[in-house]
């Protein structure tokens, strides 16, 4: 950091910092981390941003791939979050989750960088299917909190707001963010860090959206068609012993300029 302003930030974590949701392997993805990246260089313009994410990781992967290479980019800023896929594997531990969460804090923290992180919203208000999950989301945000706390990192606490759970803000599959979605989690942690320019509007409901004729049977229809196209191939892949990040590398692994978006995108 140089006159209060951050010179280089590095993102850590699996397929939501990498961007999955917002984009695509084609047209490129974009993502939380970049918006920040973007929300950081509007105040600090010689900022430069490297992510190392990759989708399907555990956090102790995220750990063990990561954060050496992060370290070495001598970070002022740096966000992790991890977790999620842990979390999905029928067996969770929530304390050795956290523990490769704490690990990342303490390492960063200790190397100067200020770091910032946050929970996670009850996927189950979103795809009501997960509702078993809920307690295992519950308790890794726990345990990220007592976390953040020991070792001073920034919090955007996204699980209790309602708006989190408006589809709007989620990726078809609902295991990803859509742009508004990443959108509203940059706004998080630039408001955690305290960005100029930063508030709590992330918070807020969207404007309702018109009225539809749910029924229960149509209600139904899309849980069995999401269960079929998103649910079943990633619990195959878990019997297979596979990930959606195998063979994958990170897409930004140096730190180079930010470039800005055209104005309204």
């Amino acid at each position: 950091m140089r006159n209060g302003q951050y010179l280089r930030y590095v993102a850590l974590g699996d397929s939501q910092t990498e961007g999955v949701g917002d984009g695509d392997d084609t047209i490129g993805l974009r993502g939380f981390a970049d918006r920040l990246a973007e929300r950081i260089a509007a105040v600090s313009p010689e900022v430069q941003y490297a992510n190392l994410a990759v989708r399907g990781r555990l956090a102790g992967q995220v750990r063990a791939e990561q954060l050496g290479p992060a370290l070495a980019l001598r970070p002022d800023v740096a966000t992790v979050i991890a977790g999620v896929n842990d979390l999905l594997r029928p067996r969770f531990d929530p304390d050795e989750t956290a523990a490769h969460v704490e690990a990342m804090f303490a390492a960063l923290t200790g190397a100067g960088a200020r770091v910032a992180t946050c929970t996670f919203p009850d996927i189950a208000r979103i795809a009501p299917i997960a509702r078993p999950v809920a307690p295992r989301i519950a308790a890794l945000n726990d345990r990220i909190r007592l976390a953040a706390a020991r070792h001073g990192v920034a919090l955007a606490e996204t699980s209790p707001h309602a708006a989190a759970a408006d589809p709007r803000l989620w990726a078809s599959d609902r295991l990803h963010a859509s742009p508004l979605g990443h959108e509203r989690i940059s706004a998080a942690l630039a408001h955690a860090l305290g960005l100029p320019g930063s508030d709590d509007s992330w918070t807020q409901a969207l404007t309702p959206a018109p009225a539809t004729t749910a029924t229960a049977v149509r209600a139904a229809a899309i849980e069995l068609r999401w269960a079929a196209g998103f649910l079943g191939p990633w619990l195959l892949r878990r019997l297979r012993g596979r990930s959606s990040g195998d063979g994958r590398a990170a897409r930004r692994p140096e730190l180079l300029p930010v470039r800005m978006p055209p104005v309204g995108v």
